[in-house]
């Protein structure tokens, strides 16, 4: 499925994929129920301050609890059209933090190396090279963590060595999620 040729819908609690000749018509994006994953997503990758990586923007939670922290910079990628202009109305005003309008892989050799990174990009056709792309972004002490939509402790970027930390969430009727127990990957290089 190409994502980014999708439309969408913004609802003050959601973002939904609205395309009749889709597959994924009327799947959500991103929900209002994730903001506990996103906090702790947050706090992770912000642990040392310094430069963070945020692929995938959605909703803004995760960038918004970033943002709140104590950090030199904060670079988003996002690639959809619709999400795009959201991000950088956020943006704005913000001086430390750059909107990248292109697809992370398209970017991975030019954008820099970090101390934290999130990857949360939903119909992301170059997840499965995410993994071998990260020595790329870290340097040493980079602290990762990503959308992990496995219920349990383990992961399917294939990012090995990974430390998992349990957050309960009361979720909403959704087609993504389903667990009451949402496993937050930690990886530190």
């Amino acid at each position: 499925m190409d994502y980014i040729n999708t439309n969408l819908e913004f609802y003050d609690n959601k973002i939904v994929v609205e395309d009749t000749g889709s597959d994924w018509n009327s799947v959500e994006v991103m929900m209002d129920w994730e903001y506990p994953m996103m906090s702790s997503s947050a706090a992770y990758v912000t642990e040392g301050g310094g430069d963070i990586l945020e692929i995938g923007f959605g909703m803004g939670i995760s960038a918004g609890y970033i943002h709140s922290h104590s950090i030199d910079s904060h670079i988003i990628v996002e690639n959809h059209p619709q999400i795009i202009p959201k991000a950088v109305e956020w943006a704005n005003g913000k001086s430390n933090v750059t909107i990248v309008s292109q697809s992370w892989y398209d970017v991975r050799n030019s954008i820099g190396t970090f101390d934290g990174i999130f990857y949360d990009a939903f119909g992301d056709e170059e997840w499965t090279k995410f993994s071998s792309s990260l020595s790329g972004f870290v340097k040493s002490g980079t602290k990762v963590t990503f959308y992990n939509k496995c219920q349990s402790e383990t992961n399917d970027l294939n990012i090995l060595n990974c430390q998992y930390e349990q957050i309960s969430v009361t979720i909403d009727e959704n087609k993504y999620f389903d667990g009451g127990v949402y496993y937050m990957p930690k990886r530190e290089f």
